[in-house]
This record gives C-alpha cells, structure tokens and sequence, in this order.
C-alpha cells in the first residue's frame, strides 16, 4: 500500500512571508479568526458497510457547541497495515470545517477492481484528523465476517453528503 505524505511550511517560511508584507496589509490569519482544531472527543465517528462491493461509508460529526475543522482527508487506517487510504481527489491536506452539530462523509472504496493480489484485515480505524488516534471498527461490524478485504484502498475527502461522497468516488475509481 502507498503512504500519504503531509505537506507543511516551516514556521521560517510563513515569517518571512509576514514580515515581506506589506505594512498595514490584512492576512487571512488577522483578517478572520481561525477556527480551531476539533478536539477528539468532541467527535463521533462511524462507518458502516456500503450497498457497494468493497466500499464502506464513514463520517465524522462535531457534537462540540462551536465549529471547528478536521483535516479534509479522513484517516482510515487497515489493520496493521503499512499507511492509509489514499485520497481521491488527490491532494494535500487542508482544512475541512464543522459547524457545531455538523457531519462530514466520505467514502472508502478497500479493494481495487483490477487487483490481482489482496491483504484480509480484522479491523479498521478512522480518524477526523491524523493527530487524532481514531476509532476502530471490526470487520464484522462492517459487514464482513471473514475480514475486510484490502488493496490500494482510497477515501474520498469528507463531504456535506453520502450521496457526493459516494459520488466522487464513483467519478474516481471507474
């Protein structure tokens, strides 16, 4: 399976780019409050099996009192194996915001169409965010008894719906 990297910027980079600025010049960071970070236990997170073979719904929901973000790439992590879900689209991580209340879905295709080789996993984990450790599901609770089966598996980022989850993945791996 591949690894997905994260992309920072050095904290020497974002204060050169503050102090090129020009004098009196908004930036996003003083010209909007930012939104902070969701705590891990201010969030639920589910997942369930799909009416899809080998794809399984997830979602992450803010029971917080105020809004605040997750990474826009869910987490799903397989097992003991070796990295997570690779996004589709693919892309860098970035903020994804939660109102207070508000759910985010995505969904999970586990194994490639055209595989020709798999892995059998007991269990999964998801995550809001990859500082957080996540919740872990097995595979019998995600309607697979015998395991879930796994290859090149892909997350969509997370979406206002299961309907646009679903449909970008679709768009994505077809």
């Amino acid at each position: 399976m591949r690894i997905r990297t994260e992309v920072t910027v050095p904290a020497t980079l974002a204060l050169a780019v503050a102090l090129l600025a020009p004098a009196g010049a908004a930036t996003a960071s003083s010209a909007t409050p930012a939104v902070p970070t969701c705590r891990e236990g201010s969030l639920k997170v589910a997942a369930a099996a799909s009416d899809q073979p080998e794809t399984l719904r997830i979602s992450v929901t803010n029971r917080g009192r105020q809004a605040c973000v997750v990474d826009r790439i869910p987490t799903v992590v397989f097992g003991d194996l070796d990295g997570p879900a690779l996004p589709v689209p693919e892309g860098a991580s970035g903020p994804y915001r939660l109102p207070a209340g508000g759910s985010g879905y995505a969904a999970v295709r586990t194994l490639d169409p055209a595989a020709t080789e798999l892995r059998v996993v007991d269990r999964l984990t998801v995550a809001g965010d990859p500082a957080h450790r996540g919740r872990t599901f097995d595979s019998a609770s995600l309607g697979a008894p015998d395991g879930i089966r796994v290859w090149e598996p892909v997350t969509t980022w997370w979406h206002r719906s299961s309907a646009a989850a679903d449909a970008t993945l679709e768009r994505y791996t077809d």
